[in-house]
């Protein structure tokens, strides 16, 4: 009973599926490879571009702003100065 169940075990192991990179030649999974590195490195850029832009955005409007807009965003309790 015990040899029925490890030759079964042993025919299981050998009918693994073919995998995509088994059926593809070499040369095009490093191009697909590649093609991913350079699409990640890509992405990374886009934001860092992103942030950066978001980044000037924000100090424009700062810079922008009113002396009164300045008063009232301000945390101080400027009736103690007065």
């Amino acid at each position: 009973m015990k040899k029925k169940h490890n030759r079964q075990q042993a025919v299981k192991k050998e009918e693994k599926p073919a995998t995509l990179g088994d059926l593809l030649n070499q040369d095009i999974m490093e191009k697909l490879k590649a093609q991913k590195q350079q699409l990640k490195e890509q992405e990374e850029k886009q934001k860092q571009d992103e942030a950066l832009r978001k980044k000037e955005e924000q100090r424009r409007r700062e810079k922008n702003k009113s002396f009164e807009e300045l008063l009232t965003e301000s945390n101080m309790d400027w009736k103690k100065f007065k």
